[in-house]
């Protein structure tokens, strides 16, 4: 079969997805838009941005795109799947509706609250003397203080006090760090416990799970500092259960599809639920409407089926006669490294050293990176996702960390304690 397939997105993510698309016996011609220094071996670089919707549209039409796979959440909620669908083409990814479930942190909250989700308790505010007076009224600290609209995976705080929590809530509502997705503001309990990432693809009804994983938002090592869109992950994570697998999909994943279908807005794409696992009990913390980065990474490096299928079937509402995935027995374990100052400003162009010399079961899967006079330099805030496959989480990230080891770039780091919890779990 003669199939071109184009991926919408240029981070580490879209490098996974079209290296592991690329694999499928049906696809001969891959193209990314706008892919980085990483996709550029193994795809065709289209030097159009993920946002840019009709452009994107044009080119597809243009060169008879088969299959379009979008990647990053802000195509997703501009509409870029109900574009492709109303021309005729075949495209995987939630509805502009159904993505309003990341686009939205009040829109989901709502659906969680219809469809009866366990989740944290919560309240919204529209201005910031209302919020200041719930901060002076509360007692118990942290507080979550989240921006209601996408923010690239910064619009939340954890705040340890009042004044850090009021302090979020001036640059978020006042200074508008993150422009109008600070327009409304959710401060809601802390949950204590452990995160873990619950992904499935979904075909409006059916949904297919992914392996688990658990993704590191921190900064720093041992969950210090900033929240991050993400310094590692490792799949499976030991913390899924098959018992408490079952619960997932009982009390959150199946739920939440069929309200969705209530809303008239059908839920087809990658469902990202962000877990928090407390006192044996699942609790979503957020939704998100596409594949987790880096998680995509390990996940798909233990995927032992042909994505493509998977992914036609879903936009065909055929999940239910597809069986359940396979998995390699392997564990993954994927190590970002990222540029100085992150994720906070960082300076780019540097030349990145030591992509090189490949080590057997590592992919080195490229997010922001660039060509510049025949060398890679880094060009975004996390830059590479060193991805290692062995028989157990703590041979993966030994390998994992070995071959992150050889790869510097003026000011690069990264996290030392990628899968530690996995690792040290009893």
């Amino acid at each position: 079969m003669h199939m071109k397939v184009l991926i919408i997105g240029g981070g580490g993510r879209e490098h996974a997805l079209t290296w592991k698309i690329k694999q499928s016996p049906q696809v001969t011609d891959i193209f990314c838009a706008p892919g980085n220094a990483g996709t550029a071996r193994i795809a065709v670089n289209v030097d159009i941005g993920a946002e840019k919707v009709e452009a994107l549209l044009a080119f597809a039409l243009k060169e008879k795109i088969d299959l379009t796979v979008v990647g990053p959440e802000v195509p997703l909620v501009l509409g870029a799947v109900d574009l492709f669908t109303k021309n005729g083409l075949r495209v995987f990814g939630p509805s502009a509706n159904a993505a309003q479930l990341e686009g939205s942190k009040i829109f989901m909250k709502d659906v969680l609250k219809t469809a009866g989700l366990p989740t944290a308790a919560y309240k919204i505010f529209e201005n910031h003397d209302d919020a200041f007076a719930y901060l002076d009224s509360v007692e118990k600290f942290p507080q979550v203080v989240k921006a209601d609209g996408l923010a690239a995976g910064k619009g939340v705080l954890v705040a340890e006090d009042r004044e850090s929590a009021k302090q979020f809530v001036t640059d978020v509502m006042s200074s508008k760090v993150f422009g109008d997705s600070g327009l409304r503001i959710i401060i809601e309990e802390f949950l204590e416990g452990e995160e873990a990432s619950y992904i499935v693809v979904a075909d409006g009804e059916c949904f297919v799970p992914l392996a688990s994983s658990q993704d590191h938002k921190r900064v720093g090592d041992g969950d210090k500092g900033l929240n991050t869109g993400g310094m590692g992950a490792y799949s499976p994570a030991p913390i899924i259960t098959p018992k408490m697998d079952q619960k997932i999909q009982r009390s959150i994943i199946t739920p939440l599809l069929e309200e969705m279908k209530k809303r008239g807005a059908p839920f087809t794409g990658f469902l990202y639920a962000g877990l928090m696992i407390s006192n044996g009990e699942p609790y979503l913390l957020e939704f998100n409407v596409r594949f987790g980065d880096p998680e995509t990474q390990p996940i798909l490096s233990r995927y032992n089926g042909d994505l493509v299928e998977l992914l036609e079937a879903a936009i065909d509402g055929n999940l239910s006669n597809v069986g359940q995935p396979q998995w390699k027995d392997d564990a993954s374990v994927c190590v970002v490294i990222a540029s100085g100052g992150y994720p906070g400003s960082y300076e780019k162009g540097k030349v990145i050293e030591g992509l090189e010399n490949d080590i057997k079961g590592v992919e080195v899967f490229h997010a922001g990176t660039a060509e510049k006079d025949g060398k890679v330099v880094n060009s975004g805030g996390r830059v590479l996702g060193i991805t290692a496959v062995a028989p157990t989480i703590k041979e993966a990230a030994k390998l994992a960390y070995r071959r992150a080891e050889a790869i510097k770039w003026d000011g690069s780091f990264d996290r030392k304690d990628i899968a530690a919890k996995a690792i040290n779990r009893k």
